[in-house]
This record gives C-alpha cells, sequence and structure tokens, in this order.
C-alpha cells in the first residue's frame, strides 16, 4: 500500500475534549433559556465553532446579531479554554502513545489535521506536541471537513503525496474529508458511523503493530 505519512485529527482520536466542549455548549445554551443535550452534541463532531453556534442557535429558535454571535463564540472559547487548562498527559487516550511511538521509532512522519483552533495548547498540556512533524489547526484552514483542505495541507507540510497518507478520524466528516483527499481512512469509533472508511477500529487498542507494518512502505 505505500503509506509514508500519517495524520491524526485531535478530538476524539488523541484526547477526548468532546467532554468539555459539550460542557461550555451546554453553559452557552443554559444562559440564552435552553437545554442542549449530549445526543445534541454529536452533531458538534468535526465542525468548526462558528458551525456549531449556528447549530446551537438553531436548536435553541434564537436569532443573533453579528455581535452577539461574536461575542458568544468567545464566551464559549474561554469557558472550554478554562476546562482545558487543567488537562494533562493522562488525558491521552488508551494505546495512542503505542502507535506515535511506532511510527516515530520508523522515522515516519505524523501530522496533526484538526478543526481544533486550540490544538496546539492542548498538545502542550498532554505533552505531545513534540511529537508531530506538522501541525494543521483551524487557524490555518478556511474550508471546513468534510472539504479535504487541512489534510491537504498537512500532507503539503510534510512533502508526502496525499495518497501516501493515512488519516485517523472519528467523526463521519473527517472520514470524508479523508476519501476526498484521496488518503487511506481509518475510523476510530463505531463501524456504523464511520462506515465509509477504509478500516475502522472502536479504539487503538484494537490496532495491532503488525496492521501498522502492512500499512507502511518504511521499513525499520
Amino acid at each position: 500500500m505505500g503509506a509514508s505519512a500519517f495524520i491524526f485529527d485531535l478530538d476524539g482520536v488523541i484526547v477526548d475534549t468532546a467532554k468539555y466542549h459539550y460542557l461550555a455548549w451546554k453553559k452557552l445554551a443554559n444562559e440564552l433559556g435552553f437545554e442542549f443535550t449530549k445526543e445534541q452534541n454529536e452533531l458538534f463532531k468535526g465542525v468548526s465553532r462558528k458551525r456549531c453556534l449556528e447549530i446551537l442557535l438553531d436548536i435553541g429558535g434564537i436569532t443573533a446579531t453579528q455581535e452577539q454571535f461574536d461575542r458568544w463564540m468567545v464566551e464559549k472559547n474561554e469557558d472550554y479554554l478554562e476546562y482545558i487548562e487543567k488537562m494533562d498527559a493522562s488525558e491521552i487516550l488508551l494505546d495512542v502513545p503505542k502507535v506515535i511511538g511506532f511510527l516515530k521509532d520508523r522515522n515516519i512522519p505524523i501530522a496533526l489535521g484538526s478543526a481544533s483552533k486550540n490544538a496546539r495548547p492542548i498538545l502542550e498540556k498532554v505533552k505531545l506536541l513534540p511529537s508531530f512533524d506538522a501541525i494543521v489547526d483551524g487557524n490555518d484552514v478556511s474550508k471546513a471537513k468534510p472539504d479535504p483542505e487541512v489534510f491537504l495541507i498537512a500532507a503539503r507540510k510534510l512533502n508526502v503525496a496525499p495518497e501516501n497518507c493515512v488519516v485517523f478520524e472519528d467523526a463521519v466528516a473527517g472520514i470524508q474529508a479523508a476519501n476526498n483527499a484521496d488518503m487511506i481512512s481509518i475510523g476510530i469509533g463505531d463501524a456504523q458511523i464511520l462506515s465509509e472508511a477504509d478500516y475502522n477500529f472502536n479504539d487503538f487498542t484494537e490496532m495491532s503493530l503488525a496492521f501498522l507494518e502492512s500499512l507502511t512502505s518504511v521499513q525499520a
């Protein structure tokens, strides 16, 4: 197959910050006078902050001025940042270090490709920032997944052709973005939801090193 670079999404793949996003969006919804459920929060997976707020306001039936919209965007992010300020390496999802270590031992370049504008501080908090050869986050892109922009920029930064990249994703929009980039897509999560992925695993504990070896063209 000849994969020579790997790209990781952040939320739900490396760490689970969805719970913190949910708490921040729920707080804002409550302040605006309506409830926001965990089921509704599923709509926000892999989606930009701006689009999340648009969806939230639709759920609450609320019309906002541009000034209100911008203020609520900032307020939600400040609440979220308070939550992630307390993050540490214990929040890295199971066996993520195993996979990263395998790739680093073989000098296989890895990148982050995330919609989050807080990706760098999160990686710093969990002490994984030095592991990545390239970071592409919400500050670097103008088009949200399923547009492949974030992954194509990551491939370019790694100097690897898109068709030689593997993407780890937990969201439907992210899998679609990887497929749209002509990359190998690996769904991390429910295989029924992520059915468009080339491969599926519930989490990294199910992924063997032999499987990773089978994907790569770089030998130890």
